[in-house]
């Protein structure tokens, strides 16, 4: 019997190299974005978020935080993966800007180290996408089949073939 290794299948790998990013990112932003959408977290961030400045500090934390959440779920599920990289991007240049960037780079110092590590995987999926194993590729896969399928495409399935590039 005969054992295929991961090297001796390029396609496997192609495939699976952008989930490990996509789970990393979207487990911290769900962590992120929970503990700031609790009752307790809510307060208690919009406290340090008007120490810093930041007001109307609740519907700031709130926005964040549903930003975070909807964010860590979408890199999770890899569907509406730029939409959700660009929120990373925005979210993590605030927190250096405002938090950590005065403290340098050392993460245990308070640093912006995390930071630019989740902004360089939210970068990555920005402009690479999901990947194929990805709830975006299964429906584009699934609008492919039926654009093949009617061999032409009428005007409303061409928006939501572009609309599904766009989402990436």
């Amino acid at each position: 019997m005969n054992v295929a290794t991961l090297t001796e299948q390029p396609s496997i790998l192609k495939a699976a190299a952008l989930v490990p990013p996509r789970l990393a990112l979207g487990s911290s932003m769900v962590m992120h974005g929970v503990s700031k959408l609790r009752k307790e977290g809510t307060a208690q961030t919009a406290g340090y978020f008007e120490s810093l400045g930041l007001k109307p500090a609740k519907p700031l934390v709130l926005a964040t935080g549903i930003t975070e959440l909807l964010a860590g779920l979408s890199s999770i599920l890899g569907f509406a993966t730029r939409p959700a990289a660009l929120g990373v991007l925005v979210t993590q240049a605030f927190a250096i800007a405002k938090v950590h960037g005065s403290k340098g780079f050392d993460n245990t110092k308070g640093g912006f180290e995390f930071n630019i590590a989740l902004c360089s995987i939210a970068l990555g999926l920005l402009l690479r996408g999901p990947g194929q194993l990805s709830v975006h590729s299964a429906l584009e896969r699934k609008a492919k089949r039926k654009e093949l399928r009617r061999l032409r495409l009428l005007p409303r399935q061409r928006r939501r073939s572009v609309l599904l590039d766009l989402l990436g």
